[in-house]
This record gives structure tokens, sequence and C-alpha cells, in this order.
């Protein structure tokens, strides 16, 4: 590292001053002043050095020189020299100046204001340190050359000055403060560097993670408006209906034409009816590639409703096989496992341990009415649905108890962001059937 070469100028001033006290001390030396005499001595310009008071004759020597007019040229000569240098230094300590203050306004912007003069500058084509361009690879670029540009304009001056004062006489405090002064300068560089590096890095991955999510979000929305705007279905409206499973077989059954993304955590609610005893059968079952039984609500024989996630098994307080409509939710997230039932709009139950930290597979195949025992298929007619269910969606996520409760009491309509319940998104074989579905009210009634 170098230093800045303005601290050199005390130094040449007081080598000439010195010269020019030995230069009068020589002559006095020589040639002593006569009693009672005084000399005036006035800066000469150098056009003017043959004239004015002449200096006494002094036998000449081998044909060199007298002393006096040796000296008299040396100190002229360095005269001129140090007024080079000072203006030289003077141009490299404004350059120093004017890129310290550009550097003080880049540290003291705030995000605001910085941005402001980017896009002002940028509109204007200008590309200056004061005014940095929105981009921070080429805030860091462009730091960079300055940088090398001020190293570069440093070691021509030191160039200069070692052709004229050897580098070697400077004293050594000197050197030291000319070396800390350009190391702090690149340090500060180097550290503002480090932080535009940082803040892109930052914005880079906020600006990702927003971006994916408004993605997803819009392709949620158009796929919903494109399933309304393709669908014709038959009924007032896309929901508003209700597959029929009146048969204990094997092949009556309701096919999701959507499939699940991979889930941390979902939340799955239906409306349901069924009187069949022993037991409900099989509502809905998900199956991907090597687990039949992903996702599994299951009531058959006399055993309680459970709910199976990647073949393990919960048991769920719920009663739903009185032939009445019922408001069915569970949540689970794959954190500790932790799930959620809920019945008409109430929380009944809940528990951990189910699956912990296990992601829900995506690409498999959902079915309403059969349990698989192989990837949509090999269904058995004593684990079959028997009865009527409508409204069924999913979410990736765990809904609030109040979203819950609005969903079942109809004070509010959340279609499955996942999962919505739309007729063109439901298939029905083996002789289910799609029904119009009595309206939200009318299934509270029948509780």
């Amino acid at each position: 590292s170098r230093r800045s070469p303005a601290g050199m100028l005390p130094v040449v001033a007081g080598l000439l001053l010195a010269v020019a006290a030995g230069g009068r001390g020589s002559a006095a030396g020589e040639q002593e002043s006569p009693p009672g005499s005084r000399f005036v001595c006035t800066s000469m310009p150098l056009d003017a050095a043959g004239t004015g008071c002449p200096l006494p004759p002094v036998p000449m020597q081998g044909g060199a020189l007298p002393p006096e007019e040796e000296l008299k040229a040396t100190v002229l000569q360095l005269r001129e020299t140090v007024l080079q240098q000072k203006e030289t230094i003077g141009s490299q300590r404004d350059a120093i100046r004017e890129l310290t203050g550009k550097l003080s306004r880049c540290e003291s912007a705030d995000g605001k204001s910085a941005t402001g003069t980017w896009k002002k500058e940028l509109g204007k084509g200008k590309d200056t340190m004061g005014d940095l361009p929105r981009d921070p690879a080429q805030v860091i670029d462009q730091l960079s050359r300055t940088m090398q540009t001020l190293k570069d304009r440093l070691e021509s001056l030191e160039h200069q000055l070692r052709a004229n004062v050897s580098y070697a006489a400077l004293p050594n405090d000197l050197r030291e403060m000319l070396q800390r002064r350009l190391g702090d300068l690149e340090r500060q560089l180097l550290s503002k560097v480090a932080e535009l590096e940082d803040e892109k890095s930052l914005l880079h991955n906020e600006t990702s993670a927003h971006r994916q999510k408004t993605e997803t979000a819009l392709n949620a929305l158009l796929e919903r408006v494109s399933e309304l705007e393709k669908g014709s279905s038959a009924f007032k409206s896309p929901d508003e209906f209700k597959v029929s499973l009146p048969l204990r077989t094997n092949y009556l059954y309701g096919k999701i034409k959507k499939t699940l993304p991979e889930l941390y955590a979902f939340t799955v609610c239906l409306w349901l009816r069924s009187s069949a005893s022993p037991g409900i059968g099989t509502p809905f079952s998900y199956a991907v590639p090597g687990q039949a039984n992903e996702i599994v609500l299951i009531e058959w024989g006399n055993n309680p409703i459970e709910l199976l996630i990647n073949d393990k098994v919960a048991q769920l307080p719920l009663f739903i096989s009185d032939g009445k409509w019922h408001h069915i939710c569970i949540t689970w997230t794959t954190r500790d496992g932790m799930w959620e039932a809920f019945q008409d709009g109430e929380k009944l139950g809940t528990g951990e341990n189910l699956a912990p930290w296990h992601p829900i597979k995506p690409g498999g195949v959902l079915i309403l009415g059969q349990e698989q025992d192989t990837v949509g298929g090999r269904f058995d007619a004593t684990q079959a649905f028997v009865g009527e269910m409508s409204q069924f969606n999913i979410w990736d996520r765990v809904l609030k108890a109040e979203d819950i409760v609005n969903i079942a009491n109809c004070s509010t309509n959340m279609p499955g962001n996942i999962i919505p319940w739309v007729d063109n998104n439901v298939d029905v074989f083996g002789g289910a059937t799609k029904w119009p579905v009595e309206t939200c009210e009318e299934r509270l009634l029948d509780l």
C-alpha cells in the first residue's frame, strides 16, 4: 500500500531552507562584510538571475564555476523543482479531497436518498461515485476502478518524486504516516464493497422469496379462474353439488383430478352424511407410489374413526354415523406430528406424534369413498364409504379455529387453495352420481 504524497511538501521546503541557509553561511565565511555595511536580499525571478547586485569576482580554479554561482544555480534548480512538485501535489491533493468527499456522501446517505439519487442520475446517464447506479454489482465494480485509479495516480506521483528527491531520504515517520493513511482509505473502500455485497445478497434473497410467493398466489388464482371458465357445470354454481355413494361396493367412487404438492401441513374439511353400520367406511384416501396409506380417513367395523398418515394411526373423537349432515375438519402439521379434529365447528380432540417430521409426498391419487391398497385401485368393499359428501377442500396450512367455525356455520366460503370443491375437478365412477346439494343453511338445520 502507498500513501498520499501531500505530506512531502514540508520536507522539500525544509530542504530548500537548509540549502539556502548553508549558502549564506558559506558566502559569509569566504568574504566577510566590511564593518558598518549590510546586505539587503530580495527574491529574484529566474530570468533576472544575471541582474541585480553582482557578486565580487572569485578566482577561477580549473575552469569550474565559482562556489557562489554553483550555489545559486543549485538553489534556483531546487526552487524550480519545488514549484513543480508543489503544483503536482496540489493537483493530487484536490483529487484525494474530491474522492474523500464522495466517499463521505456515499457512507452518510440512507437507503431512500441513495435510491433516489441512483434513479435520477441513471435517467441522466451519469455514473459517478457520488451518484451510484442502482445495480450493486456496478457500484462494486466502480469502487474497485476508483481505488485502482487512485493507486495509479499515487504511483505516478511517487515516480515523479523519485526522479528529483530520493524516496529513501524521507524520514521513517513520514513514510509510515503515508502508508497508514492510504491503508485506512483502502480499508474504507473494502468495507464499503463488503457492505454492498451483503446488501446485494440480502436483496436477492428477499426478491426471490417475494417473487416465488407472488407467483404461487397468481398461479392458484389463474387455475381457479380457468376452472370456473372451462367448467360447463350443470349446477347453479360450480361448487353447489354433492357426490352420492349409495352402495357398499368396491367400484363406486369419486376421483379428484388434481393431485397434492409436497405438504408440511394441511387442513381437510368436508360435509358428509352417512348412516352405514358398522362404520361409515372411507370418506377419502390419498396414495403415492410406495405408500398406499399416505393420508386416509377411515371408520370400519367397530373401530373408532381413524386418521392415517404414512401408515401411522391416530384415533379421532368424531361421531358422524347418525344419518345427519356433519361438517368435519382435520388439521395436521409435520412439526411434532400435531393434529386437531373439529366436528360442526367445535374442536373435539387434539394430539401429537402422528408421523412427525414426515412431509406429505406429492404426485399421488386422491379418491373419494374408497381405501386404496395400490395407487388408484384394489378397493375393499368392506372399507367403502356409504352416503353423501360435499365441499371437500384442502389447504396447505393449518386453518385457524375461527376460520373453521365460520366455514361450519355458513358465515364464510373458503375454497381450498390446494384442492377446491368444483364440479369439473371431480369425476365419478361405477354408479356414483352428482346431485345438487342442499344449501349450507339447510345442512345446518339437519344437525
